[in-house]
């Protein structure tokens, strides 16, 4: 049931509810999981970091965050490379696997969104859609900011 208005708490639920289907079908065709995901994107686009950059970037612990390198080094999608001027800190960095692999993980996610939207979508509703991802964008951002 659609919520009665944008201020109504019910709102929030009732995007939640509308995006879960979708989110689920992502993870589903997902081969690392979204912290995995989330660890090679942060290096990608911000470059080598430490596992404690890693967990505060992915919202995880260290423990959790070292997991994820631990198996994203194990498939050779990173590397860990010794501080030159501090020998007890450890840089992660992305690898070329590692960057073909967020392609790849990526490409599939567009595909799946660009069928589906294809396949359901008259164009009037696409336009709709496109015009709401700035607003989408500011409100993960401000979940960000928390």
């Amino acid at each position: 049931m659609p919520a009665d208005s944008p201020n109504d708490p019910s709102t929030a639920t009732a995007f939640l509810d509308a995006l879960r289907p979708m989110m689920d079908r992502l993870r589903a065709e997902r081969t690392l999981s979204q912290g995995k995901v989330g660890i090679l994107r942060h290096l990608k686009e911000r470059g080598p970091a430490t596992i404690s950059e890693l967990a505060v970037a992915i919202q995880v612990s260290n423990q959790g965050a070292s997991l994820g390198v631990r198996d994203l080094e194990a498939i050779g999608a990173v590397a860990r490379k010794t501080d030159a001027t501090d020998r007890r800190r450890v840089w992660i960095t992305i690898t070329e696997t590692g960057e073909a692999t967020l392609e790849k993980e990526t490409l599939a996610a567009r595909r799946l969104l660009h069928d589906a939207a294809e396949r359901s979508l008259s164009e009037e509703d696409k336009a709709v859609l496109f015009a709401a991802i700035p607003v989408i964008e500011k409100l993960g951002k401000s979940l960000l900011d928390d």
